[in-house]
């Protein structure tokens, strides 16, 4: 097996525009790049915060899922919001998706780098002892 890091990456113009891989898998980890709610097949950001929202961990799992791993193997999450009140429209969804994994978490509020995008997602996954990657 290789000791290089392998670079994933989901199609988006924003990876080679900006010189960054979706995700990196370096041994037991994966390093998930901040996901906005943009549809990288698309290129269309998601309406509002919720919509946002579910877009960027929808991002996320894919990129887990191209790595082998899951939603499941999160151990840490930044979360960056434009406002303290999107972060706050954000709960639920945020509570389904981690709330039985409970990975350790960061909120932010900042401006991020499209003025129309509400919410980041930034992940850090450990592989399972069930599962290996792909």
């Amino acid at each position: 097996m290789s000791n290089q890091p392998r670079r994933i990456s989901s199609g988006s113009s924003f990876e080679e525009a900006y010189g960054y891989a979706r995700a990196v898998v370096d041994g037991d980890y994966v390093f998930v790049s901040g996901c906005t709610g943009f549809d990288y097949r698309t290129m269309t950001l998601a309406d509002g915060p919720q919509g946002q929202c579910r877009q960027a961990i929808a991002n996320v799992e894919a990129a887990l899922a191209d790595a082998g791993a899951t939603l499941a193997d999160t151990v840490r999450v930044q979360y960056i919001v434009r406002a303290r009140e999107d972060f706050f429209a954000c709960q639920e969804i945020l509570a389904a998706a981690f709330g039985d994994i409970r990975p350790a978490a960061t909120m932010w509020v900042a401006e991020l780098l499209d003025p129309e995008a509400v919410f980041e997602i930034q992940v850090t996954a450990r592989f399972s002892n069930q599962g290996r990657r792909a």
